[in-house]
C-alpha cells in the first residue's frame, strides 16, 4: 500500500549535513529549539544559536560547550519580526563561519483569539516572524546549497498546517504558508542533494501557549501532548533520514491524519459549535 503524504519517507541519508557543520538554529531560546541545540550540538562544527533573549542563548551556550568543548557555539540574539535582520544575520554568519549547511526555522510566534477581536500589531508580527523571515533566511542559504549539492533546511511547522480550527485564523494561515512553501521547496530540490524536512507537531509542553493566550482556560489534554524533548528527537530523526515530512507522536499522529482524511464541509459542520463556544467564552471573560 502506498504510503501516506503525511509521514513520506525517504531512505535513510549516508551521511546528514548536521555532522561537522554549520547550524543555524532559531527560536533556540526555549521549548522545542532549546531541546534540538542539545542534540545538534555534540554533533556540528559551529551551532549559531538565534533568539531574542540574550541571557538565554548565553545560559545554553555555556551548557552546551561544556558538554561538548570542541563546539563553537555563536550566540546571534535577533529580532526576527525583522526580516532584514534575520537574513543580515544569516549573511554574517556565513562571513565568520563559512556556508550555513543546515538551517533550522525553528521559531515561530501564535495567537489564540476571534479574529476580529484580534490585535492587529501582533498578527503582523506572526506573519514577518512566521512566514516573512522563514522566506527570506531560506533564500539566503539556499544558492550557496544547490551549488555545493548539500546542505539542508529542517522546517519546524505545525499540524495546524495541515488542517483549521476556530480562534487561531491568522496563526493557522501563516503554518498553511509554511506547508505549500516547504512542499514546493522540497520538490524544486529533487536531484539537487539539498534536503528540506517539515515538521508538524500537535500540542507539546512549551512556553507557546503562554505567550499565545488561551482565552479558554481550557488545558490540551495531556494524552495528545507530547514534550519538547520528544518532538525535537523525532525531528532531528525525520531530516537524518531526509524525510519530506512527520508529525511526531503517534496518537496526534492519527488524530492529523483523520482530521485531513474528513471532508471539508463536515470539518465546517463540527468546528461550527466550537466557535460559537469560544466566543461565548471571550463574551464572557470581557465581561
Amino acid at each position: 500500500m502506498a504510503r501516506s503524504p503525511i509521514d513520506a519517507r525517504s531512505p535513510i541519508a549516508a551521511h546528514s549535513p548536521i555532522d561537522r557543520g554549520v547550524v543555524v538554529l532559531t527560536g533556540a531560546s526555549a521549548g522545542i529549539g532549546r531541546e534540538i541545540a542539545r542534540l545538534v550540538g555534540p554533533r556540528a562544527r559551529v551551532l549559531v544559536i538565534v533568539a531574542r533573549r540574550r541571557e538565554r542563548l548565553e545560559e545554553l551556550a555555556g551548557e552546551l560547550t561544556s558538554k561538548s568543548p570542541g563546539l563553537k557555539v555563536d550566540v546571534r540574539p535577533t529580532d526576527l519580526s525583522d526580516p532584514d535582520a534575520a537574513v543580515a544575520m544569516v549573511d554574517a554568519v556565513a562571513a565568520e563561519h563559512g556556508p550555513v549547511d543546515v538551517l533550522i526555522n525553528n521559531a515561530g510566534l501564535g495567537d489564540v483569539m476571534l479574529f476580529e477581536v484580534s490585535d492587529p500589531a501582533k498578527n503582523q508580527r506572526m506573519i514577518d516572524v512566521n512566514v516573512s523571515a522563514l522566506v527570506a533566511m531560506t533564500r539566503a542559504v539556499i544558492p550557496a546549497m544547490v551549488q555545493r549539492k548539500g546542505g539542508g533546511v529542517l522546517m519546524i511547522s505545525s499540524g495546524f498546517g495541515l488542517t483549521w480550527l476556530p480562534g487561531l485564523a491568522a496563526y493557522i494561515g501563516t503554518k498553511h504558508f509554511v506547508t505549500g512553501f516547504t512542499e514546493s521547496l522540497r520538490c524544486e530540490m529533487a536531484g539537487t542533494g539539498v534536503a528540506i524536512t517539515q515538521i508538524c507537531p500537535g500540542p507539546v509542553a512549551t512556553e507557546f501557549e503562554a505567550i499565545a493566550g488561551n482565552p479558554t482556560g481550557e488545558k490540551v489534554p495531556s494524552i495528545i501532548e507530547i514534550s519538547a524533548q520528544r518532538c525535537a528527537r523525532e525531528s532531528i530523526a525525520a531530516f537524518d533520514k531526509r524525510r519530506a515530512m512527520h508529525i511526531p507522536g503517534l496518537l496526534i499522529r492519527w488524530f492529523t491524519r483523520l482530521g485531513i482524511w474528513t471532508p471539508f464541509w463536515l470539518r465546517r459542520l463540527l468546528y461550527g459549535p466550537i466557535a460559537r463556544e469560544l466566543r461565548r467564552r471571550i463574551a464572557s471573560n470581557a465581561g
